[in-house]
């Protein structure tokens, strides 16, 4: 078993979720869903490798995307890549799984951990303003079964980032018209948000 499958990660019962109000794709109704997915009196950590194949929980993931203008960071998940379900698929999003480890006394641990998931995938070499876009939830597929994604986008100041991971296989900033027109090249999360970012 890998180290990944190890840690324990940060879920909610699916009934919560579809108690707020079930939804397939995208929704923007941030405060809504947020609110009630993320009170700690229904949140909890538990094994990675146990909460992949249960349609129970949804692991709460934060989706970066990094935007600078008309142009959007994109890349292909290699071998190297956590999740084999994903591998060879293109993405506009980074992100992955908040941990045990992201509870600390100072921000709340899906904050910590979105800063850190950033941060250990890609090094971005420029200021940004965020925005919290919506939510995704994709119950067509195994991996969207057991996930529940938080969109954040990262208006960058320059298009100036590199990778870190080497999963991030051909990466970069490209038009967010032509990667619209490549749309069934990547997965359904970044379909869902390529349908929904705004152009400026």
């Amino acid at each position: 078993m890998s180290d990944k499958l190890q840690e324990r990660v940060l879920v909610v019962p699916t009934a919560v979720f579809h108690a707020a109000g079930l939804f397939q794709g995208f929704t923007d109704q941030v405060e809504k869903y947020l609110s009630r997915l993320l009170d700690p009196a229904v949140l909890s950590y538990r094994p990675r490798a146990e909460v992949e194949t249960d349609p129970s929980f949804k692991q709460i993931v934060p989706y970066v995307v990094l935007k600078c203008r008309d142009r959007v960071f994109h890349y292909t998940r290699g071998k190297a890549g956590g999740e084999t379900r994903l591998r060879a698929l293109r993405s506009i999003g980074v992100g992955g799984h908040i941990g045990e480890q992201d509870r600390n006394l100072f921000e709340a641990p899906y904050r910590s951990g979105m800063l850190r998931e950033v941060d250990e995938e890609v090094h971005l070499e420029t200021t940004y303003r965020e925005q919290c876009l919506g939510l995704i939830n994709d119950d067509s597929t195994p991996v969207g079964q057991v996930h529940l994604g938080v969109v954040h986008v990262f208006e960058l100041a320059e298009p100036k980032v590199t990778r870190r991971e080497q999963a991030l296989t051909r990466a970069g900033f490209a038009p967010l018209a032509e990667l619209r027109q490549q749309r069934e090249e990547f997965e359904t999360w970044s379909q869902f948000v390529l349908d929904v970012l705004p152009s400026d």
